[in-house]
């Protein structure tokens, strides 16, 4: 007998997924499933029993099948309705939920992001409603958390840019700039901030002076919580803050800040990470929980 069943694959254990794709079409087998999941995540953790604000105690519904096929809970007592996908982004879509569910699953388990377009051809819907599911999830579902970072914290900042072009080339010559100058006046400044096994902050920030780092790792990162960074002295400053400053031996910003930049001009994403935050602009960030 083969030492694994080909028939039941499991995940490897050197797999960093949380969630592998055949796990997912098993939890997630069909539409009834997924609405099954809303019902028991937000109204009834035994399938049975909720509280129903008509009959104002806990009573017992039933799904029922219906000529209109709808999706909802009916309480045995009253009749009342509940409807699962009701106050979420699901409510009014003609979109299966398997499809959503599908389309989260494929926009949380990417290192590198995917676009409105990939959507599309994954899911085998027009452009329309893809755009529509990828607009609702990303800026509604992944809004960045506002609860100040905490515990075991790494931080650094890198610089994002590509290579000068001869156009960058010759705004140097002309304004008198050597190369080197040229090369840094062009990169973004990107910090940031990562939980040990937890949540991520990151931001663009106008540079890597002491007046702007600093500030800035005191927004994101908790008092008393443990900082580790690289040799750069700016972070030697949070010692004397209310912080428990330690030299880091991980590896060097660009290697391990972990950034996926969306281009403006044309919505596609760069990645360069062991962990995904998305810069949605310049100004504003998501932040994914690192796994």
């Amino acid at each position: 007998m083969p030492p694994v069943d080909r028939l039941k694959p499991t995940r490897g254990r050197s797999s960093e997924s949380s969630c592998s794709l055949m796990e997912f079409m098993r939890e997630f087998p069909d539409d009834d499933a997924c609405l099954e999941w809303l019902w028991r995540t937000r109204f009834s953790p035994d399938g049975e029993t909720t509280h129903c604000p008509k009959c104002n105690q806990d009573r017992t519904f039933r799904r029922y099948a219906t000529a209109q096929r709808r999706q909802s809970w009916t309480c045995i007592a009253c009749g009342h309705h509940v409807h699962p996908t009701a106050g979420t982004i699901f409510h009014k879509s003609s979109t299966s939920l398997h499809l959503w569910f599908y389309a989260m699953y494929l926009i949380t388990s990417t290192r590198c992001g995917i676009s409105a377009k990939h959507l599309e051809r994954e899911l085998g819907v027009h452009y329309k409603p893809a755009w529509r599911i990828f607009n609702k999830i990303r800026n509604q579902l992944m809004l960045e958390d506002t609860a100040p970072l905490s515990g075991e914290v790494e931080m650094d900042e890198t610089f994002v840019g590509g290579k000068p072009r001869e156009t960058d080339r010759r705004r140097a010559r002309e304004r008198g700039w050597n190369m080197q100058t040229a090369y840094w006046e062009r990169k973004a400044v990107v910090f940031a901030a990562v939980e040990r096994s937890g949540r991520i902050k990151a931001s663009v920030v106008p540079n890597s002076r002491a007046s702007t780092i600093e500030p800035k790792a005191r927004e994101y990162v908790l008092p008393g919580s443990m900082v580790f960074t690289d040799e750069y002295k700016v972070y030697e400053r949070l010692g004397k803050k209310g912080y428990t400053h330690r030299r880091s031996t991980m590896p060097p910003a660009s290697t391990w800040t972990g950034t996926c930049i969306r281009r403006p001009s044309t919505g596609s994403l760069a990645c360069s990470s062991r962990v995904s935050v998305v810069l949605i602009t310049p100004c504003r960030t998501s932040g994914f929980r690192a796994t």
